[in-house]
Formats: structure tokens, C-alpha cells, sequence
């Protein structure tokens, strides 16, 4: 921690020094002959220097492509490094200190949540990845879902005419190896752009788990405790495969496809060793469990679009069409030998199968146009409609020695999903002023059968959604900005899906078909001086907050994990971001996020209130040292945060990378080490009503990468349109 501030009180001193001899040099330049620049400048090639981040109006970027510590990463452990972004150990987002992140890739929905986001997001490689942009106020125009904002990773397009393309192989090693490349290639002329790509890899990694649970009773007395250990290796294949073509049927029309595939092999075989203790610390007896979970997911996407620009001054309708399936084909087994106090085998191993196979189809089409009045007003305005129907079953068969018998656990649940939207936004300029106001109108109709026991439940809901933001331009070194928005997050598939699934005999999860939505309010101020320092105030009030509990039967020494309506959260925070050179070979980027976070509810009939204040760190350096060489150092790290009713402590990571252009500036190579001081150490605690819980746990996050890169094609610019699609939270909600 130390070392990270000593890093950020350099590159804040050095910004003073550097404002000074930069506009030194800018006088000495003025003086130059402009005859010298005319003469030379049919062999300059004008380039310039990406910003690993960039601070934008409502937004922050972070360029992948220019962070050389970056290298051989997943999309998921990009997030951790990214400014405001947490991700806990079960590879869940927040942003801020909140949760309720709506996920996009290419501004399009990923339809998923919980497991299956964290195992796609763990296959999506930085090498295929452009920028990351995190939006914490979006407009009306995105849908509402999504409690704390939008993260839109946005993989690399082809951008030139003719044939061209890049290629990629990397390896990174930790405990375990990884392997990973791919092959991207685009062809485009006046009037077609073909584009297409392969991604692929194996990866080996582990989890390791410590659970510790106290007991009492009615009265609450300590009567004993559990202590666990839990081990989850994963071996993991995957392919992403992607095709697309945009034709201009006119100058004022393109029609365009594209194809998503992403298919991925999960074996684990997670094993876990339990002593049940007494009051007294003596242990009762023991327990060893071991599993098999085998995961074949499949996942396509399509999309089809069209766009008809009117006129030269940007009016325009486009229209999107999306289908989206997924498959997942998953099988588990669970085998429980218990053992007395003196290592003694106590009865017959329990075993326990599943087969679980899971069905979601999504369908999505949305309308928007845009008309620019004069004076600098704009309207957008569009219409949306998406259908989602999943299909859910979990079988399971338990031998307690007399043979194989079905298990009271089986279940089957169907789920149906109709939202429809209209919104509309107007924006415009006047002198020192942008404004823009948006209203989105959203109709939710959902219908959740459970066919084993023939429950039935069914809801229909109509919510407004305002949106609006002033910016005003106080000189040419202050800016103001203010945003309201109302937001809203509706409950994932699978948690409200009545299944469940174990980790081991004592430790289980389990959905809940009767969650509600939850509704959000944020209102920020922002001030930005100079176009790199900005300074934002939030706050932020949630009813109906959907909430990460456990849960236990002190008689059975059960322990599970649910979510649930948790009443209301107010949160009240600053924010910081600074961006600026320190030197011509010295950039740095520095963001700090303070945060208050309280939480106000009723646990089985206890009233519960906890408050925490937090603060989350995320620095990097990048150094421009010549002949092709560039450095980055960077680190995060997040101090002691409520993440519901779980409480995190305190963890970081530090970083470093080394990038070398190569074959003329063609290829470059790329070593970074990631985790420098094994500090990525999850920890956390729950206290309150009968539950007292301690979690901590490790992966494999400290690795060495080396990547490879190499661009071919053509070099002539011509900007390929970047086209999302029409589906926005569904995906987002989907997870197993």
C-alpha cells in the first residue's frame, strides 16, 4: 500500500512541473519557421500516444490495447484492475461499492450472470479486447437494468480497406499454464466489409476455500462449530468463433450480420475436508467430500441490423434483430465419507448425482432514430421488445447404501419473460451549456412455473425511468457536470429459480422464486479541471434491495446461500481521477473512490442495520522508454467494503509489463507479471441474527505472461462502423 502511494505522490508533484515546461516548449515552438513544417511534412507520419485511461463526459475508458501489464489477462481479471470495479471471489462485479453491473460486449448484452458470465468472461482474452468503457450514468437510450451502471468491453474491429488482419498466441503461468491465440481478419472495399475471427485455449486453475462457521442456540449460547476446507481445481477449454459482413446497399443504407459462438469445456473436482466441533472446540466427527462437475456450455448469438441515413446532417433510423440460445449440458456427483474423531471410517460413503441441463432462448428487436434540429437540439427516440424463455431441470439420485433412489431435491422450472420499451431523449448545446433529459417506459410481464410441484407464479410491472444531465463550461479550465437517473435491477434467471446445488454436503445454494426487482436512484456532481482532473460526489438510494444472505440450520449444521429483498441501501461517495504526463516518457493514471455504504432490513423477523465506509485504490504508470520499448507499473486495492451483508476485508495486487515493437512495428512482444507480492487474497465475514461466518480464499493469481502479436494488411484508414445490437439486460441475467 505503501509503495502504491509513494507512486501516486511522485506523478501528482511531477504534474506541477510538467504544466510549467510544457507551455515553456510551446513558446519556443511558436517561434519555428513554418516553412521548416510545410517542407517535412509529405514524411512525417503524425502518431500519438494512446492513454491507458481517458476521462470522458459520463464515462471512463480504459485502453486495453496501450496497458502492457494487460497482457495474457481474462476480460475478468481486466475488470479487477479497472478503475472503480471490484470482483469478488465467486467473480461477481460491483462498481463503486454496488452491485447490479449490466454487462455489454460491443454495446450488446451478454445474457448472463453469477457462474456463466465469470467462466465467459474468464475465456475472453485481452488480446481480442480494444477498450472497456464504464459508464455509471447512462442515457435513457440503454435499457434501465443494472443498479450501479454499464460495462461495455468492446472487442478490436477490422478499420482498413483491403485485406488485413492480426494474429496471436500467448502463454501465462502460475501454478498452473495457460495457452491461449487467436486469428482476426477483415476484408473491406467501397461497399462490403467482411470480418471474421477465431479465439481459442486451455487453462488449468484452482480455488481454495476456508469456511469456519459458529452455532448457538435460541437463547445464544455457543454450542459448537464447523471448520472446512475446500479445494476446487478447473480444467477449462474454449473456442469463440465470429463472423459478420455490412454492405451499403446505397449511400444512405447498410444492412449487416453477425455471428457469435462461444463453446466451453468446465472440469472440476472440487474435494472438501469438515470437522464438526463441539462447544468445547472438541471435534465430533468429520467429514470428507468429493465431487465431479462436468460443463458443456454452448452459446450463439445473431444479430441483423439495418441503418438509413436521411440526410447529411444525421438523421437516421436503424433497426436490430437478435436471437440468442444457450445450452448448457452439466452432470455432478458428490460422494460424502464421515470419519470419528480418531480418523475411524463412520458408515457408508453417501453419494449423491445430478444432471442438470439448462435451455434459454432470447428474442429481441428494437427501432431507434435520431432527428438533429436546428440550434443544436437532437432527439432520440426508439422502441424495444424481447421475449426470454428458459427451461431449467436438476435430477438428482442418492444411494445411502440400499441402491439408487431418486432425491427430494430434483426439480424442473420454466420461466417466461416479456419487456417492452419505448424511451426518448433530447439533448442539445447552448453556448456553455449541454443538456439532455431522457424518459424510458419499460412494461415487464413474467410468468415462473415449477412443474415438480406444479407452483405457479406470475407478475406484470410498469415502470418510468428519467435520465438527465447538465454540463456547463465555467472557462476553458473548469467544467460542471450533474446527472440524475432512476434505474432498475431485475432478479437473475437462476436465482429465481427454486434449484439446489452443492458444494459439498453441508454447504449448498439455493434460488428464490419470490425475489422482486429492486429500484435505483443516483445523482452525481462532477467537477473537471483542465480535462484531467475530475472530482465526483454520489449518492445513491435502493429500495428492495436484492441481497447475497446465508443462511443455516444450527440443528444440522447446515449452511446455504440464497438472495432476498433486503429492504433499503444509501450509499454516499467521492470519487477522484487524475490523468495527466508527469514527464514526455512518464504518463500516469490515478483514481481513488470513497464510499459509504449502509444497509437497513429485517433478517427472519431481526432487524439488521451495518454501515461501512471503504475506499478502492487503482494506479498505473507507463513509461515510454524508445526503440520500440514501453513499462507500466500499476496496482489496485480495496479496503474493508460491505458487499451486502458480507463484509470483505481489506486486499490488493500490484503489476508490471514489457512491451517491445518488433518486425518493423508489425509484431510486439510482451512479458508482464501480474500479482508481484501474492496479495489477491479474498477474505470476508458475516455477522448477524444466528449467523457467524468466516470465508477466506486463494487463486491462482499470481502468474508470468509472454504474448505475441502480429498485424498484416493493408494500412490505409477506413473506419468500419461499430454496430450493437438490439438486446440489452436479458443476457445479462442468465447464469448457472
Amino acid at each position: 500500500m505503501k509503495k502504491l502511494l509513494i507512486i501516486t505522490t511522485l506523478a501528482l508533484m511531477g504534474a506541477t512541473f510538467t504544466g510549467f515546461s510544457q507551455e515553456k516548449d510551446k513558446t519556443k515552438a511558436n517561434k519555428k519557421p513554418v516553412t521548416d513544417s510545410i517542407k517535412t511534412l509529405d514524411a512525417v507520419t503524425v502518431s500519438a500516444k494512446t492513454p491507458v485511461i481517458q476521462q470522458k463526459a459520463g464515462m471512463m475508458i480504459m485502453n486495453v490495447s496501450a496497458s502492457s501489464t494487460s497482457i495474457g489477462m481474462t476480460a475478468l481479471e481486466l475488470l479487477e484492475k479497472s478503475p472503480g470495479v471490484t470482483v469478488d471471489n465467486d467473480g461477481k462485479i460491483s462498481l463503486k461499492g454496488k452491485q447490479g453491473v449490466l454487462v455489454l460486449v460491443d454495446g450488446k448484452p451478454t445474457y448472463m450472470s453469477g457462474a456463466d458470465l465469470a467462466a465467459y468472461l474468464k475465456n475472453m482474452q485481452s488480446s481480442n479486447i480494444d477498450q472497456i468503457e464504464i459508464m455509471t450514468n447512462p442515457p435513457a437510450k440503454y435499457d434501465a437494468a443494472g443498479n450501479s451502471g454499464i460495462i461495455n468491453i468492446k472487442t478490436k474491429k477490422g478499420l482498413k480497406k483491403g485485406m488485413n488482419g492480426n494474429t496471436n498466441i500467448g502463454y501465462a503461468q502460475g501454478v498452473y499454464g495457460k495457452l491461449n491465440g487467436g486469428l482476426n481478419l477483415n476484408y473491406r472495399n467501397e461497399k462490403l466489409n467482411v470480418f471474421g475471427g477465431y479465439n481459442g485455449g486451455v487453462a488449468e486453475r484452482f480455488t481454495n476455500i476456508n469456511i469456519n462457521r459458529r452455532f448457538y442456540d435460541a437463547g445464544g449460547v455457543f454450542t459448537g462449530s464447523a471448520d472446512q476446507l475446500s479445494s476446487m481445481p478447473l480444467k477449462n477449454t474454449y473456442h469463440t468463433v465470429k463472423a459478420g459482413a455490412d454492405y451499403s446497399i446505397s449511400g444512405k443504407d447498410i444492412v449487416g450480420f453477425v455471428i457469435n459462438g462461444n463453446f466451453s469445456n468446465n472440469d472440476q473436482e472440487p474435494f472438501s475436508f469438515t470437522n464438526v466441533r463441539d462447544g468445547a472446540g472438541d471435534v465430533l466427527y468429520k467429514l470428507h467430500s468429493q465431487g465431479e462437475s462436468i460443463r458443456r456450455s454452448t452459446n450463439v448469438s445473431t444479430n441483423v441490423n439495418y441503418k438509413h441515413r436521411f440526410d447529411s446532417a444525421g438523421r437516421e433510423l436503424s433497426a436490430d434483430a437478435d436471437y440468442v440460445y444457450y445450452k448448457n449440458n452439466n452432470t455432478s456427483s458428490l460422494s460424502t465419507q464421515g470419519y470419528t474423531s480418531k480418523d475411524q471410517v463412520n458408515g457408508i460413503p453417501v453419494l449423491l448425482n445430478g444432471d442438470i441441463p439448462s435451455n434459454i432462448h432470447i428474442y429481441s428487436a428494437k427501432l431507434d432514430y435520431i432527428h438533429p434540429f436546428s440550434k443544436g437540439l437532437k432527439l432520440e427516440t426508439g422502441l424495444k421488445t424481447s421475449i426470454v424463455n428458459t427451461d431449467n431441470k436438476v435430477d438428482y439420485i442418492r444411494n445411502n447404501g440400499s441402491g439408487w433412489l431418486p432425491d427430494d431435491r430434483s426439480n424442473h422450472f420454466v420461466y417466461e419473460e416479456n419487456i417492452n420499451a419505448g424511451y426518448a431523449v433530447l439533448s442539445g448545446s447552448f453556448k456553455k451549456w449541454e443538456l439532455t433529459a431522457g424518459l424510458r417506459l419499460e412494461n415487464t410481464y413474467s410468468k415462473g412455473h415449477q412443474l415438480t410441484n406444479d407452483s405457479l407464479f406470475e407478475r406484470s410491472y410498469t415502470n418510468l425511468f428519467p435520465n438527465a444531465g447538465i454540463k456547463y463550461e465555467v472557462n476553458g479550465k473548469n467544467e460542471l457536470n450533474l446527472s440524475y437517473s432512476r434505474r432498475i435491477t431485475r432478479p437473475d434467471y437462476e436465482d429465481l429459480n427454486p434449484f439446489v446445488f452443492f458444494l459439498d454436503s453441508l454447504t449448498y445454494s439455493q434460488g428464490n422464486p419470490y425475489l422482486q426487482p429492486q429500484f435505483t436512484q443516483n445523482i452525481e456532481i462532477s467537477h473537471t479541471y483542465n480535462k484531467f482532473l475530475t472530482t465526483t460526489l454520489n449518492y445513491t438510494h435502493t429500495n428492495n434491495i436484492i441481497t447475497q444472505l446465508l443462511k443455516q440450520d444450527t440443528e444440522k449444521k447446515l449452511t446455504y446461500q440464497t438472495r432476498d429483498n433486503f429492504n433499503t441501501m444509501d450509499q454516499f461517495g467521492i470519487a477522484v481521477s487524475a490523468n495527466f504526463p508527469v514527464a514526455t516518457w512518464w504518463e500516469a493514471n490515478t483514481y481513488l473512490n470513497a464510499f459509504n455504504n449502509r444497509f437497513d432490513g429485517l433478517y427472519q423477523n431481526d432487524p439488521v442495520k451495518m454501515q461501512f465506509t471503504s475506499m478502492t485504490i487503482n494506479l498505473s504508470n507507463n513509461f515510454t522508454l524508445g526503440k520500440g520499448w514501453t513499462v507500466e507499473l500499476s496496482g489496485w486495492y480495496l479496503t474493508k467494503a460491505a458487499d451486502g451483508l458480507l463484509v470483505i476485508n481489506d486486499m490488493g495486487s500490484a503489476s508490471a509489463g514489457f512491451s517491445k515493437q518488433v518486425l518493423k512495428g508489425k509484431g510486439s512482444v510482451k512479458l508482464g507479471v501480474r500479482d508481484i507480492f501474492y496479495s489477491e487474497k479474498f477474505s470476508a465475514y458475516a455477522r448477524y441474527s444466528d449467523v457467524d461466518v468466516d470465508v477466506s480464499g486463494r487463486k491462482d493469481s499470481r502468474q508470468v505472461s509472454l504474448n505475441f502479436n502480429y498485424r498484416f494488411g493493408n494500412k490505409s484508414i477506413a473506419f468500419a462502423r461499430k454496430k450493437s445490437g438490439g438486446a440489452t439486460d436479458e443476457q445479462s441475467r442468465i447464469k448457472n
